[in-house]
């Protein structure tokens, strides 16, 4: 699937022109599967949203629906952790000390995004960036910072959380080719 994206983005762009020479770089099986996985990601933390609310979460007491969306956020935080893990940075470890660490690195990142998904908006729309999109005030803002947490996301999972260690031999020699 990840190759025929590509295919057709290069019919669009020519490999040799300079936006399909960036295309070449940047759009990686890992990047597709990243953005694949946040879509379904996205999609799992709404339909947790909208089961939890019928079924577990159904009283409309004050807090009720930030209870409901902070577990919407629990389920769609380990389903991205997973497919994150296997099918995007194929880091196939399940050793207790490297689940660990990569699980409590992916989760940690993605409490701080959460935080600056929160927040971030309000303090953009104060220092200007107000405007009405698609009907909906400070939407600019919404969306900027979105862009910064899923980069920030991707950036933090690829060198900490699942970051590939360099295999040595007794030499300190790099035999691995990358291989965790």
């Amino acid at each position: 699937m990840t190759e025929a994206i590509r295919k057709f983005l290069f019919r669009i762009f020519k490999k040799e022109s300079l936006p399909g020479r960036i295309i070449d770089r940047v759009v990686t099986k890992e990047i597709i599967m990243y953005l694949i996985f946040g879509v379904l990601t996205t999609a799992v933390n709404y339909a947790a949203t909208i089961l939890l609310r019928k079924f577990v979460f159904t009283s409309q007491e004050s807090g009720q629906f930030t209870l409901c969306n902070a577990a919407a956020w629990a389920v769609s935080v380990i389903f991205a952790f997973f497919t994150n893990k296997l099918f995007v940075f194929e880091s196939k470890s399940f050793a207790p000390a490297v689940f660990a660490k990569e699980f409590l690195t992916f989760v940690s990142a993605r409490a701080v995004s959460g935080i600056i998904e929160i927040f971030m908006p309000e303090l953009l729309m104060k220092a200007g960036l107000d405007q009405t999109l698609f009907g909906v005030k400070g939407m600019p803002a919404k969306l900027a910072v979105s862009i910064f947490v899923i980069i920030f996301n991707y950036v933090f999972s690829k060198l900490v959380s699942f970051r590939k260690k360099k295999k040595t031999d007794d030499d300190g020699e790099d035999n691995s080719g990358g291989e965790q």
